[in-house]
């Protein structure tokens, strides 16, 4: 049918406030991160092979592909029966910077890199409304009752304020700043962190829910530093968000100990990000060069990757 390679893309998010709080009907703030992308690329496969997957976790046909991938299977099979086209003779390969079980958003970007791959196939149109929609398939799948914060940031090239089945939308960004984006090595435990949030909720409910509070407000005073440039008091609400985070139970010593060395080397304010009990966290710097030497520094204290993002240029 088409012998050229048609290519669908999506890239990584990081959270920068409101994590946890968000589950709560409480407001979110996340970036997408353009430089962590994720390419889907269609190329014929063999006549009466049908729809193969090619990935560094699977490769082989669509209808015998593992059960942890199975949210996958579910989209691409919807696509194609809303659309009333019979499985083609396809291979999608997968080729993804972006790293699992971080909190940076790989399984939407995953499918939103798909949908927009098999539309670009098939010549048909798509809307922003018509990617999130189907994005959800698989990311219900995923993650049961998806916020749509991961999706939404995922498909976007701006940054993204979300209260939960209230308000999405593009946030303004005016922030002369850098983010070091540090990947701990540890598994991020992002189900197990939501169960100890509800835990505490039922044991300690008046200090768990202060500590809710407490990143709610704190969600909006980012959302005004992030509109009027003031990184320096961006820092200080990070760092005093990470302190309600570390108190709901969701960080861990380890995470404790990067945040506060990173604090020695000029972070303005460190934090997790995502659903934390592992994964990443986040630093802020007012300039390149403190951000470079950060995240040497960083790595030289035991994370295993990092990555620089111009706050300012987050729309590039």
């Amino acid at each position: 049918m088409k012998n050229k390679n048609i290519l669908g893309t999506s890239h990584a998010k990081t959270i920068l406030i409101g994590e946890h709080a968000v589950v709560y009907n409480k407001p979110a703030i996340a970036l997408p991160l353009n430089t962590l992308t994720i390419t889907v690329q269609i190329t014929p496969n063999q006549p009466g092979q049908g729809l193969a997957l090619l990935s560094d976790y699977y490769t082989g046909p669509l209808t015998q592909i593992p059960e942890k991938l199975t949210g996958i299977k579910l989209l691409i099979q919807t696509i194609l029966a809303e659309h009333q086209v019979a499985t083609p003779d396809l291979n999608l390969k997968i080729i993804s910077k972006i790293p699992h079980e971080r909190g940076m958003g790989s399984s939407a970007a995953v499918g939103i890199a798909i949908i927009r791959a098999l539309y670009n196939y098939f010549n048909w149109d798509l809307t922003n409304n018509e990617l999130l929609r189907l994005a959800n398939i698989s990311e219900t799948y995923m993650h049961k009752s998806p916020s749509g914060l991961d999706a939404t940031t995922c498909a976007s090239d701006q940054p993204i304020w979300m209260i939960k089945n209230t308000e999405i939308k593009p946030l303004e960004l005016n922030l002369d700043g850098y983010l070091v984006i540090c990947d701990t090595g540890i598994l991020g435990q992002t189900k197990e962190a939501i169960q100890i949030v509800k835990n505490n909720l039922t044991n300690n409910p008046q200090t768990a829910q202060a500590h809710l509070d407490n990143l709610e407000k704190l969600t909006y005073q980012a959302k005004e530093q992030l509109a009027t440039n003031q990184v320096h008091a961006l820092g200080q609400t990070f760092t005093q968000a990470q302190a309600s985070l570390a108190a709901l139970g969701v960080s861990l010593p380890e995470i404790d100990n990067l945040i506060a060395q990173s604090l020695t080397y000029g972070s303005l304010g460190s934090k997790i990000t995502g659903g934390g009990r592992g994964g990443c966290l986040i630093c802020l710097t007012a300039d390149l060069p403190t951000a470079e030497k950060l995240a040497t520094q960083m790595k030289q204290a035991g994370v295993q990757q990092t990555w620089i993002q111009n706050l300012q240029r987050s729309l590039d």
